[in-house]
């Protein structure tokens, strides 16, 4: 069989003459032609010359000449299926063209329409039928097609077949079918990168990062295996995503030893890495050390400044790169105008507002509104907000008024904080946290009835809170804990270790603020809860853990309450510690007793 060739010469030139030969010499003049052609106009020209010598009846020169226009990025599915309609008695290689034509052009409803043909007409299937076809299926979320050409190929008996096995990985995982995309991994008895990176894409799909960074280091036990780059920035995202700092450092360090000179892509999401793992130093000193940086360099590092509340520096690499001739689109935007929320620039945040409508051509989306939104929030300005939300073009979503909501909160406005919660109820049937945040708000004016009726609300609609989780790193191992977390080895050690930051925070002053605890129980069971948050406990296991100096990286799944918020702040005095933890969504840098939230987040 013969493969399907992809054309790359620059040069095109038609025989001038075309004597008898036999049949081997005009198999290969046919392919030689067909080599040359670049485009379509000279595909058309080299078709019309193969018609010319008669060669389009011999089956080599037919199957050539629809590899040659259905393969290519230059060709065109249309003209290849007149050539397929031509061909008198198409065998496997040709339907395995247009299978593979049709995928590639992204028609993948064709692709499944020309393997059905297939089968009614009994050619035979083989292993460079279906990777096209079982990315078409994934392409296309169609796990029962899917699962019938699963079928298929146990029945030639083609389910050993590694390209066939990967193929399968992939399109299970597409289809949201983890269990038996990772049942088909395991009987793979020779696995190799292509495997490894399938099974890893299909874990980082569904936001599986810890097991993707097992599957990972699993990999990394086969010597035979060597990683791609995308796998690297796959597994850096991971670790963006864990805030895996020492795990990211070690993929840094395999990388420098194994690629002479990073691609850009590589150092954005490096970049991004030591950003997201709270490391903003180590990715401020890669964004400088770039030779070129494009659009999405500068985004990672807008945004990520953004984060960290380091909004002048923010707004000087904006400033930079619009220098550099460089157009700034809506996600640069987001970032720009977040770095001024957070530093309370309300003037210049409405002048990038303006200058991203009318200068720059940009209509401004809902995250854009948002952002306006916290901004005036965040500067106390509710009303102004509020104002803002009713004349808003497009309707706001929840986002938006969860933001009010938050400001409202911050600035005890009740009056706002109810009209922001009425709005949010028709959008979100079934979120507690908006719910929780004003019934606190309820109850610090000391409006009892109305925080308890909130309350009833709750627990009528049957609605609970999302549980929370902090991640912390210690000695590239990540783990996890939850509030009342007894489930740890260390678990004794751990509460031993919360009962000593306790007594040392009584001589700071710290009393535990039980107004964030909404259940029907006395003070002492209050304080119990509180005392075993899960950012308490992971800060514990770090301090006994990790080295005198060492910064402390936390990774939250909410938003931090304000009782760990300032437990946070003392303990970094107390222990000279920086704790660096990012929530739902910022960091907050403690040291020294202080946050670089300034106590607004």
């Amino acid at each position: 069989m013969i493969g399907t060739t992809v054309l790359h010469q620059t040069h095109f030139l038609l025989p001038q003459e075309s004597p008898d030969v036999n049949l081997r010499l005009k198999e290969q003049e046919c392919l030689t032609l067909l080599r040359r052609c670049m485009h379509m106009e000279e595909f058309r020209q080299a078709h019309a010359q193969i018609l010319k010598w008669g060669f389009f009846s011999n089956s080599f020169c037919a199957s050539n000449l629809l590899a040659a226009c259905a393969l290519p990025d230059w060709g065109s599915m249309d003209y290849a299926s007149s050539i397929f309609q031509q061909i008198e008695e198409p065998g496997t290689f040709e339907f395995n063209t247009m299978i593979k034509g049709y995928a590639k052009d992204f028609n993948m409803e064709n692709s499944l329409f020309v393997y059905c043909e297939m089968l009614e007409k009994g050619v035979h299937s083989d292993n460079f039928t279906f990777p096209s076809l079982l990315k078409a299926c994934a392409w296309l979320k169609a796990i029962k097609e899917g699962m019938q050409i699963h079928g298929h190929i146990f029945k030639i008996g083609l389910e050993s077949d590694l390209y066939v096995q990967n193929s399968l990985i992939n399109m299970y995982g597409k289809c949201g079918k983890i269990q038996l995309s990772s049942a088909v991994f395991e009987q793979v008895d020779l696995k190799d990168v292509a495997s490894w990176s399938a099974i890893i894409a299909v874990h980082t799909s569904f936001g599986m990062w810890c097991e993707s960074l097992k599957l990972f280091k699993e990999m990394g036990h086969d010597r035979s295996c060597r990683p791609e780059e995308s796998l690297y920035v796959s597994m850096l995202s991971a670790c963006s995503h864990l805030g895996a700092l020492d795990f990211g450092r070690c993929l840094h360090g395999i990388l420098l030893r194994n690629i002479s000179e990073l691609n850009l892509t590589v150092q954005t999401t490096l970049t991004d890495m030591y950003i997201n793992c709270g490391c903003i130093e180590k990715g401020l000193c890669l964004f400088q050390r770039m030779i070129k940086k494009n659009k999405f360099s500068y985004s990672v590092m807008i945004s990520g400044l953004a984060m960290h509340g380091c909004s002048k520096e923010a707004l000087e690499f904006f400033s930079e790169m619009l220098e550099e001739g460089l157009e700034p689109d809506d996600v640069i935007y987001v970032g720009v105008l977040s770095a001024c929320s957070r530093a309370g620039l309300v003037e210049e945040g409405l002048q990038c507002f303006n200058r991203m409508k009318f200068e720059h051509g940009i209509e401004p989306t809902i995250q854009h509104y948002c952002c306006i939104v916290d901004l005036m929030g965040r500067a106390g300005m509710l009303n102004e907000a509020l104002e803002f939300i009713r004349t808003m073009p497009i309707d706001p979503n929840d986002i938006v008024w969860r933001s009010l909501l938050s400001a409202c909160k911050a600035h005890h406005n009740l009056k706002i904080g109810e009209i922001a919660t009425k709005s949010l109820v028709p959008l979100i049937l079934h979120n507690s946290s908006d719910l929780l945040i004003l019934s606190h708000m309820y109850a610090r004016a000391k409006k009892w009835e109305d925080s308890a009726m909130v309350r009833t609300e709750l627990a009528c609609q049957h609605l609970h809170q999302t549980p929370g989780f902090s991640l912390v790193e210690v000695k590239r191992k990540i783990y996890r804990f939850v509030s009342q977390d007894m489930s740890h080895p260390e678990s004794e050690d751990i509460y031993e270790m919360i009962h000593q930051m306790e007594w040392q925070l009584k001589f700071e002053g710290y009393s535990p603020d039980t107004s964030q605890i909404l259940l029907d129980v006395d003070e002492e069971e209050k304080r119990q809860r509180l005392k075993a948050h899960s950012q308490k406990l992971a800060i514990a296991f770090a301090l006994i853990h990790a080295s005198q100096g060492i910064p402390i990286r936390i990774t939250r799944n909410l938003r931090m309450c304000n009782d760990c918020h300032t437990y946070t702040k003392s303990i970094s005095k107390i222990y000279t510690r920086e704790i660096i933890v990012r929530d739902r969504n910022y960091f907050h840098h403690f040291k020294d007793g202080a946050c670089s939230c300034r106590d607004y987040w």
